[in-house]
């Protein structure tokens, strides 16, 4: 599968709770039920008004389901071609 950076623009996401943010994850986890195994959410970061969330998936198509599904939107999908950190310079 390859690894991708989703996008999700929700106005007001960094002020959600801990319920609200365990509400979109149950939410999440159904719509993934229904596309697994072509699809794995590793995690996301909250921002003000954006999550960026790490997928594994087969294709840009099944994260654009997930979204269909969810009610999340996927407002930009970035496939992560290489990655590097600082062990990288070792």
């Amino acid at each position: 599968m390859k690894r991708y950076i989703i996008e999700r623009e929700i106005p007001e996401v960094g002020s959600f709770e801990r319920e609200q943010l365990k509400g979109a994850a149950a939410k999440s986890n159904e719509a993934l039920a229904q596309l697994a195994p072509k699809i794995q959410w590793i995690h996301s970061y909250v921002a003000a008004d954006q999550t960026f969330c790490v997928y594994l998936a087969e294709n840009e198509e099944v994260i654009h389901r997930h979204a269909e599904i969810s009610g999340f939107p996927a407002t930009r999908i970035t496939e992560i071609g290489k990655m590097f950190d600082p062990t990288t310079a070792r």
